[in-house]
């Protein structure tokens, strides 16, 4: 049974705008293409979103450094406790997998997979996470295709180790993407300690 679940602020980690609003010009692109997800099809800015039992802080795209991580082994500092999960909502610019690390208090630092499918539209999740968004459409550098339906994902990282995180360290991968992050403590898990 889920007992709790916090949300990990990645403002300072954001350095990719793939969430684009309606007739916005600047400096977007989630992947070498420069597609974009539509703003206006997705949560409001800065809302949490419950998706299976957990909330994730959906990302803001005023954010000066965007509005999700292009993964580049950024260390993201976890809130203080013990963790059984680590939840992400992510895409991928084509299905990858790579190693995360889990660096705990006491100074280990131990390795567990992310998988994330790609976001292209109509792409099955290929590793089966479950479906968190799917816009109706894909926006171009020149114009917004109605019938593409790119995704975004929910995945989870477990903790196999019950001993209290300090962070994580992302993959040094840039064909992952973050958009949220939500450490999550089960109830037996919060019984035994």
């Amino acid at each position: 049974m889920r007992l709790g679940n916090t949300v990990v602020n990645l403002t300072a980690h954001f350095n990719n705008r793939g969430i684009q609003p309606p007739d916005t010009p600047g400096d977007y692109g989630f992947n070498i293409w420069r597609n974009t997800f539509p703003a206006e099809e997705l949560p409001e800015p800065g809302t949490l979103v419950e998706l299976s039992g957990t909330a994730f802080a959906f990302p803001a795209p005023e954010a000066a450094g965007g509005d999700n991580i292009r993964c580049r082994g950024q260390l993201v500092a976890l809130p203080a406790g013990r963790w059984d999960w680590i939840g992400l909502l992510g895409a991928a610019e084509r299905r990858t997998e790579d190693e995360v690390e889990l660096h705990y208090e006491d100074g280990t630092v131990r390795r567990a997979w992310l998988r994330m499918s790609d976001f292209w539209p109509q792409t099955a999740a290929y590793f089966g996470e479950p479906l968190a968004f799917r816009p109706g459409a894909m926006r171009y550098p020149r114009h917004t295709h109605r019938h593409h339906a790119p995704a975004i994902h929910r995945q989870r990282i477990p903790v196999t180790v019950p001993a209290p995180l300090a962070a994580v360290r992302l993959p040094d991968n840039p064909a992952m993407h973050v958009f949220a992050m939500t450490v999550t403590a089960d109830e037996e898990s919060r019984l035994a300690r």
